[in-house]
């Protein structure tokens, strides 16, 4: 296998690891806004950005410093290029608006049940303005997990300007409501073009961030020893932009044997899980090829207690080599690497 022509930068890649930031408190809430904005820019080996046919990396946006939006916190449904339509490759049907109370995190709609996160079994719950609060209420946008392999459809297209995130689920007068009434179910399957194989002897924690939302990474994807998950593939072309960048899925990996409560949290310093976890993955598609990637957390420098490596599936097509053994990367040195699959699948595969 060979890089294709255009190089990555792997310096560039980035998974929104970064040390805890600071917070910003509005109307008697906290949230922790991030400093960084994970974002698909397509750049050549000098940095200069190039054509979206040509291979990705993943970078960081610096955003604005934090200010007040001003923007109103009534839905707005998605109606530019950032929002999903819906699919017939949806899991759990159709989500009907104002009949779910706000206090009840809905079923069948394969949505993960967040409870140890504080929330309700939510991923986050915020209004416009960066305040949050620790259950589904009106005026705020209450974000959820999906099932490994989906993502989340809703998100409102007006979204703060100062860089944050906003998705979810709004709730109004007691109630649910789409923010983004282009899809009619709550989780889409991502491309089939990845799966995570665990050949370790112990469970592993992978852990998406919720974005668009808090970006704290809670979303789980559990792999039971000698087994595999989906891995979820977002569909760049369709999914939810950053200022009209492309975004891709992010998943910070626990040490083996961590288990998910433990693992896909905001972590503190030094405790080597959520944001301090040894190693991120990032995993998106854009143009017909699938770009993922393994990254090393610059929160953790200690090498975690599995190797991992890309391998393409058979009768696949895959640019590039990746791996991280031994608390070595291929491919280019210590920044991380990345791969294109041109056609069919590969796998990232833990041992």
């Amino acid at each position: 296998m060979k890089y294709s022509q255009v190089l990555f930068s792997a310096a560039a890649i980035l998974a929104t690891a970064q040390a805890a930031p600071a917070a910003a408190k509005h109307a008697g809430h906290q949230h922790a806004r991030r400093d960084v904005v994970t974002v698909v820019q397509y750049v050549d080996s000098n940095g200069n950005p190039v054509s979206t046919n040509a291979p990705g990396v993943t970078t960081t946006v610096q955003p604005p410093a934090s200010s007040e939006a001003t923007q109103s916190s009534t839905p707005a449904s998605s109606q530019g290029s950032s929002a999903p339509s819906s699919s017939s490759s949806s899991s759990g049907g159709d989500f009907q608006d104002g009949t779910i109370q706000c206090s009840q995190l809905p079923s069948g709609q394969g949505l993960v049940d967040l409870s140890w996160v504080g929330y309700g079994g939510w991923a986050s719950v915020m209004d416009m303005n960066g305040n949050t609060a620790s259950s589904c209420q009106d005026g705020y946008y209450c974000s959820y997990a999906c099932q490994p392999g989906f993502s989340k459809t809703q998100w409102p297209s007006e979204q703060p300007s100062d860089g944050r995130s906003v998705g979810g689920l709004y709730c109004k007068d007691g109630y649910l409501y789409r923010s983004n009434t282009n899809a009619n179910s709550l989780c889409e399957a991502d491309a089939s073009t990845s799966q995570a194989v665990n050949n370790k002897d112990q469970q592993i924690a992978m852990c998406r961030t919720d974005y668009p939302g808090s970006e704290n990474m809670v979303v789980p994807t559990v792999v039971e020893a000698g087994s595999s998950q989906p891995v979820s593939v977002v569909n760049e072309d369709g999914y939810f932009q950053w200022k009209g960048m492309k975004t891709s899925a992010q998943f910070y990996v626990n040490n083996a044997g961590v288990s998910m409560e433990d693992g896909c949290v905001w972590g503190t310093e030094g405790s080597g899980v959520g944001n301090w976890a040894p190693v991120v993955l990032g995993a998106g598609t854009t143009g017909g090829n699938t770009y993922l990637s393994i990254i090393p957390n610059p929160n953790n420098k200690t090498p975690p207690n599995f190797n991992v490596k890309i391998e393409a599936t058979d009768g696949s097509s895959v640019n590039g080599e990746c791996s991280y053994e031994n608390g070595s990367y291929s491919g280019s040195g210590s920044d991380g690497c990345t791969v294109t699959v041109t056609s069919g699948s590969a796998n990232f595969v833990f041992y």
